[in-house]
């Protein structure tokens, strides 16, 4: 049956249950109801936060309707030799259950995979890690990873992975392996929709 839209803006041609709780019609515009969970081309920018001191820094009170989001590292560094890692939640940070990789390619290639986040290896505690990593919703509340950041000591990393949440990814944390080494320079920022 062919789909119509009458002059009031309601939908016709299209049984019960039709649609997907996102789609936007012409009567949601017509009277305001278009929210963010209808919107999937808004982009939220974050507020950067100086990633100079503490163990971690995190992100919190992200939206349940969110499906991807976008960590930046801007000359981000740290105290020690311990590897970045971003770890998400639901309500508490997940610290165990993903399943990960990160390679760092210079002037020699190393990889190392993690169970306890997702991880930016760039191979040297002096190197100032920019880049980016993107978390997506791939279906109920399994997230995938894909990174690529560079070093300033001629190291590039990229990885990926996958985690199962237990509800709405809510909160991101990035932190190192060892939970002890403390940041130092640079920012990092999120972007999410």
């Amino acid at each position: 049956m062919p789909i119509a839209i009458n002059g009031s803006g309601t939908i016709t041609g299209i049984s019960a249950g039709g649609l997907p709780d996102d789609s936007i019609v012409t009567a949601d515009i017509a009277n305001g109801a278009v929210t963010q969970a209808k919107r999937s081309e808004q982009l939220t920018l974050g507020t950067a936060q100086a990633s100079t001191s503490g163990t971690s820094i995190d992100f919190t009170g992200i939206p349940s309707w969110v499906k991807r989001v976008t960590v930046m590292f801007s000359g981000v560094s740290t105290s020690g030799t311990s590897i970045v890692q971003v770890q998400i939640g639901s309500g508490s940070f997940t610290v165990s259950g993903y399943n990960a990789s990160s390679t760092s390619a210079g002037g020699t290639v190393a990889t190392t995979n993690s169970t306890t986040g997702f991880p930016i290896y760039v191979a040297s505690a002096s190197g100032l890690i920019s880049g980016h990593l993107i978390l997506t919703l791939i279906s109920g509340n399994n997230w995938i990873s894909s990174s690529a950041a560079k070093g300033t000591t001629a190291a590039t990393a990229f990885g990926g992975g996958d985690v199962s949440l237990s509800g709405a990814l809510d909160r991101i944390r990035i932190t190192t392996v060892n939970g002890t080494d403390t940041f130092d320079a640079g920012s990092i920022n999120i972007l999410y929709e």
